[in-house]
């Protein structure tokens, strides 16, 4: 099983989307629908033995649920053994460096450590330096790699149904990307994955949300909501990040709600197909209503089920990869 393709990957870590080719995005996305099929088994038993006996180590130094707990279940399904480090009892507490940590978990044998720090780029000093395949789970604000790939794959599942082409791709698909785009590592990532999949996006919140040159990502850039939302395929709605705000950046979630949030009423200046997206967690009825949360033209409930599925797929390359 999931050997199609495997036999071209090199790499031996995850770090970020902007690294990646657009053959090995592909070569990702190709291979989930193997793990898909895993998760939706009808014998009960959702496990295959491609990581049997490989320890993955789960590393976050910023509260996660979704993200954490799907790389858990991912490695649970793949039969990898797993561990959680608790950041808040280790030794890092006492001043111990990245890297001795990790030379003291890889002491234990890890083949895999999925890490999420707040400082931007600690996943590639420790790819670098170590031999454990380290996954990049969002370094600060600069990416979230397996986020951009479960939402491509979640927004070409929907073009494949949509078109009724069963090898359908991304390439001229229009996604409008809303709200916090300064403080998002999703937003990045998700904007070079997306370009290299040949898509076209759309970027669009407050001014003061918007980071500096952000078109030079090859994207178009827009104030205007309706502007945004019109004739796009997705609505990819981002949470706004005040905990990474240093300061108040618009007038008041009232005012943002009136001009940005995604609702029942604003969401009629898209196409009627156009399919709505959020990384999670949701701020209801701040970026995204209810109303929209729960409806019908939401999913954001597949993205996550898909997300397990994608990083099976990401463990299953890195670890069992041809040797040498």
């Amino acid at each position: 099983m999931a050997e199609q393709g495997i036999r071209l990957w090199s790499r031996k870590d995850l770090v970020a989307i902007e690294d990646l080719s657009r053959s090995e995005i592909e070569m990702i996305l190709d291979l989930a629908p193997q793990f898909v099929a895993v998760s939706q088994r009808e014998s009960g038993i959702k496990k295959v033995p491609l990581l049997q006996g490989r320890l993955v180590v789960n590393w976050f130094f910023e509260p996660s649920t979704r993200t954490r707990t799907s790389f858990e279940l991912a490695a649970k399904r793949l039969s990898a053994d797993t561990l959680t480090m608790n950041v808040a009892v280790s030794s890092a507490k006492k001043g111990e460096t990245l890297h001795d940590t990790l030379y003291n978990i890889e002491a234990m044998h890890s083949d895999i450590v999925v890490i999420r720090h707040s400082y931007a780029g600690a996943a590639k000093i420790l790819a670098d330096r170590h031999p454990s395949s380290v996954i990049n789970a969002g370094d600060g604000a600069h990416e979230h790699p397996t986020q951009a790939l479960l939402d491509a794959f979640t927004m070409r599942q929907h073009i494949r149904r949509l078109r009724q082409e069963e090898n359908a791709g991304l390439d001229g698909v229009r996604v409008a990307i809303i709200g916090d785009i300064a403080h998002s590592r999703v937003a990045r990532s998700n904007i070079w994955c997306l370009k290299k999949l040949g898509a076209s996006v759309t970027v669009c919140g407050p001014s003061t949300l918007l980071p500096v040159e952000i078109e030079k990502m090859g994207v178009r850039v827009t104030t205007k909501l309706r502007e945004a939302l019109e004739d796009v395929d997705v609505v990819y709605v981002l949470r706004i990040q005040l905990e990474r705000q240093q300061k108040c950046l618009f007038p008041s979630l009232r005012e943002y709600v009136r001009l940005f949030r995604i609702d029942e009423e604003s969401l009629k200046a898209a196409p009627d197909h156009a399919i709505v997206m959020h990384p999670g967690p949701i701020n209801r009825d701040v970026e995204l209503s209810a109303s929209v949360a729960d409806g019908p033209r939401n999913v954001i409930l597949e993205q996550v089920s898909n997300g397990v599925a994608v990083r099976m797929a990401v463990m299953h390359l890195l670890v069992n990869k041809p040797q040498g």
